[in-house]
């Protein structure tokens, strides 16, 4: 009842603004802790080995903060919890707000996308634009919506916890620059593993709620991302909604040649494909949420 009641807040109330105006989100807490750690220990002659037990003492926190919640009285604190950290209706909304800054201009789209994506966006053509928000779409319907409710699902709150704060950590010192590619080895490496199964499933439920190609084409397709787990749910949503996704991009202002996922598909994108990416977050939502309904009336 507890993953039902916080997947039903999370879609309807999202991130209320007069709410985290006026007191900081949990994953911004995660954030500075992170930034903390980065500052006090990535240094001296062996940052991997320092890196690694950041991480753990990061995952013991989170876990034991996950075990004092959970000896807590009802469910109102689980369910509270994990509305906070699923993000079904903001990316829904963030992913959306790309298509209509698009509808303005693509001075505005660019800006919007910007606040999604990592990438360069000053050069951006429309098609560009459309393309980072419909991979920031399929990217984080694995990382902020299927694989919290899956370590939910594994380990309460205690595996919710753990999992975003690893992949907090990745986000922020698990990109192989000079300052973080030995410091941030740990985290990008554990969320590699804690998103495994997660990815896998995302792409399989994009693939349930839009039925085509055959799985056979994600397969092929997956493996051509520079990601481990992010190719899955892009080529997933790729094939389902026709269109090429990855390919050439700029960050710093070098251009990177990456392979596009799902070749075929169209590589002029357009507002429509953004509408259309953001019909498959909410009916692969729906999936999960059956999924998650089944599995309270079974256990």
């Amino acid at each position: 009842m507890t993953l039902i009641l916080g997947m039903l807040l999370d879609a309807l109330l999202g991130e209320p603004r007069w709410l985290w105006s006026r007191v900081p989100h949990p994953a911004v807490l995660m954030g500075r802790l992170i930034g903390w750690c980065d500052t006090r220990f990535n240094g001296g002659t062996h940052p991997k080995q320092s890196g690694i037990l950041t991480v753990l003492g990061l995952c013991a926190g989170a876990g034991l903060l996950g075990w004092g919640l959970k000896a807590l009285p009802g469910v109102v604190v689980d369910v509270m919890v994990l509305a906070m950290l699923l993000a079904q209706k903001s990316l829904a909304q963030h992913v959306s707000a790309v298509a209509d800054a698009l509808r303005l201009s693509l001075g505005d789209g660019r800006q919007a996308v910007a606040m999604i994506v990592g990438r360069d966006t000053r050069a951006m053509d429309g098609s560009a634009v459309a393309r980072g928000a419909i991979e920031s779409a399929a990217e984080n319907l694995s990382d902020g919506v299927i694989a919290p409710i899956f370590w939910f699902a594994v380990g309460g709150l205690p595996g919710l916890l753990i999992y975003k704060v690893v992949n907090t950590a990745d986000s922020m010192i698990g990109y192989r620059t000079p300052r973080h590619a030995a410091f941030g080895w740990a985290a990008a490496r554990l969320d590699d593993l804690l998103n495994l199964i997660p990815a896998r499933l995302t792409a399989a439920v994009i693939w349930a709620v839009t039925s085509r190609p055959g799985p056979a084409a994600i397969l092929r397709d997956a493996p051509l991302h520079r990601s481990p787990n992010a190719g899955w749910p892009e080529a997933a949503m790729a094939h389902g909604i026709d269109v090429a996704l990855s390919g050439p991009r700029s960050y710093d202002g070098q251009t990177q040649d990456y392979p596009f996922v799902n070749p075929e598909g169209q590589h002029q994108l357009t507002l429509d494909h953004i509408d259309q990416s953001v019909a498959v977050l909410w009916r692969s939502w729906a999936v999960a949420f059956g999924l998650a309904i089944i599995a309270t009336l079974l256990w």
